[in-house]
């Protein structure tokens, strides 16, 4: 016979939806991470025009997927072992 599958509900089904962490200075991590506050804003790098302006994959694009890459390690959701 299997075993039904168990998970913890994280939010409480509210019709809004549900919400991690309150403010930016929130800490939040994942898989046993220590928590973190959001990461600082970056004009040059969260600059969504010059993204958009080019064809071609440069330096502004590689600085754009590198914070989020920095992200996501310090948040614990993308493994680095």
């Amino acid at each position: 016979m299997t075993q039904p599958t168990e998970y913890e509900q994280v939010t409480y089904n509210s019709p809004d939806g549900g919400q991690i962490g309150k403010t930016a200075a929130d800490k939040i991590g994942f898989y046993g991470i220590a928590p973190i506050a959001q990461r600082a804003y970056t004009a040059s790098v969260h600059n969504t025009t010059a993204l958009a302006s080019s064809t071609d994959f440069n330096a502004t694009h590689l600085a754009a997927v590198q914070e989020i890459q920095k992200t996501l390690i310090a948040l614990g959701i993308w493994a680095t072992v």
